[in-house]
């Protein structure tokens, strides 16, 4: 179990900041974003928890320098917010779960985040291994964990719910142990909801304690503009007809004639919203990052009740405040939202705004998934049916790609000795 001096996982924000996106996946060139400015303006408006993986390119050493720095350091302390990170996923064909690979992995992880401990480490991916090999490398997670406390709690992560319920299961029965938090991703969103009336159930009775939902845009299906061709080219699985189906679904609602109700702002509130009451049993009681900036807020102030997680990645300071601003519409929806609203010095009728807003998005999600017809709650092969594992012995880290010139001064290299002090 985790040692008795960490927040108990309860405690983790509503809303996290992942960083998928600081990845030549989803933008060609990640060390030209603005790493450094999102995360230092999620921290002031609230948001207190980052989820990355080695998985994600520079992702780790990004955020692990935009964490290092005189502004983090001085306004808010490390046991202030939650690191999530993962292990077993090398590359898109790489997969390695070893325990040797993990303890290096996790070795890594410390350096590149500059930090002498990890709140959460997640498997990654686990549909592209077998479950023995799932449970090896949680075996290890939960023996670093007790015997060195650098690790606080263990989950798994994956697309497929059936093998997240599966795995679960099995390591319940396996080990006597729940699983800490579960991290599905693109399967609650607009297009598919089979989180919710699949998993849930299932997950809820092993006992693990967090359910987060990634990917809301069901990793940018759900766009306007399609899916996102970042330095890799198109990585996205989902079949064309697919495709169609969601463009169809978003001219659709350009045709209503919404001011600001673009298909990514209707799934983004409609996901982050249901998920908030559907997911609650499993989700937390952290500081809700109602968008108030320096706050330091309790959930109390919107009801007292938990909260479920979700994981939202973003590619610039504006893509944040905009996603925030829609977080903070639906919380000045929920029982006791009207404090919030006072207390803002935006008045009661924001309160009001956010309810109709609400209203509105419940009527236009309607009309897509009418649109979207028999392609709701489709999903994709996990792995591929063509799927090779290519390791094949003791995995060696990949080199990170040159840098272009970036905004943000590059992460210098901290030893692992100086990181766990």
């Amino acid at each position: 179990m985790p040692p008795s001096s960490s927040p108990p996982l309860t405690l983790l924000s509503p809303l996290i900041c992942g960083t998928a996106t600081f990845n030549n996946q989803y933008n060609p060139d990640p060390y030209a974003l603005s790493t450094t400015a999102i995360v230092h303006e999620a921290l002031s408006l609230g948001l207190r928890a980052f989820d990355t993986s080695p998985y994600y390119g520079p992702a780790e050493d990004l955020l692990g320098a935009a964490l290092d720095t005189p502004f983090v350091h001085q306004k808010f302390p490390r046991r202030d917010y939650f690191l999530l990170t993962k292990v077993g996923r090398i590359s898109g064909d790489e997969f390695d779960y070893s325990a040797s690979w993990v303890r290096q992995s996790v070795r890594r992880s410390l350096d590149r985040l500059r930090t002498n401990y990890l709140d959460v480490v997640y498997c990654h991916d686990v549909e592209f291994v077998t479950p023995d090999e799932v449970l090896t490398a949680v075996t290890e997670l939960r023996r670093i964990r007790n015997e060195t406390g650098v690790i606080k709690y263990v989950g798994i992560s994956g697309y497929p719910v059936t093998t997240l319920c599966d795995l679960a299961e099995m390591i319940l029965d396996k080990t006597g142990e729940p699983l800490d938090v579960v991290m599905s991703y693109a399967n609650y969103t607009l297009q598919n909801t089979r989180l919710a009336s699949i998993a849930l159930p299932r997950l809820k009775a092993t006992g693990v304690k967090v359910v987060a939902n990634a990917s809301v845009l069901g990793m940018g299906l759900l766009r306007r503009k399609g899916v996102p061709i970042g330095g890799k080219g198109d990585f996205h699985p989902s079949p064309g007809e697919l495709r169609a189906a969601i463009q169809a679904a978003s001219d659709w609602l350009d045709r209503q004639e919404i001011n600001d109700r673009r298909l990514e702002n209707v799934a983004i509130q409609w996901a982050l919203e249901n998920w908030m009451r559907e997911g609650a049993d499993v989700g937390s009681t952290g500081d809700p990052a109602s968008g108030l900036p320096w706050i330091r807020e309790k959930i109390e102030k919107y009801g007292g009740n938990k909260l479920g997680v979700s994981v939202i990645g973003v590619s610039s300071v504006e893509e944040l405040r905009e996603t925030m601003r829609v977080w903070r519409s639906i919380l000045h929806g929920l029982e006791d939202g009207q404090t919030s609203t006072v207390d803002s010095g935006r008045g009661t009728d924001d309160r009001d705004c956010s309810l109709n807003r609400q209203h509105e998005v419940r009527m236009l999600a309607a009309g897509i998934c009418n649109v979207l017809g028999d392609w709701v709650d489709y999903t994709w092969p996990s792995p591929p049916p063509d799927f090779i594992n290519r390791c094949s012995g003791p995995s060696v880290p990949a080199p990170l790609p040159t840098p272009a010139v970036s905004p943000d001064r590059l992460p210098k290299q901290v030893p692992i000795e100086e990181a766990q002090r």
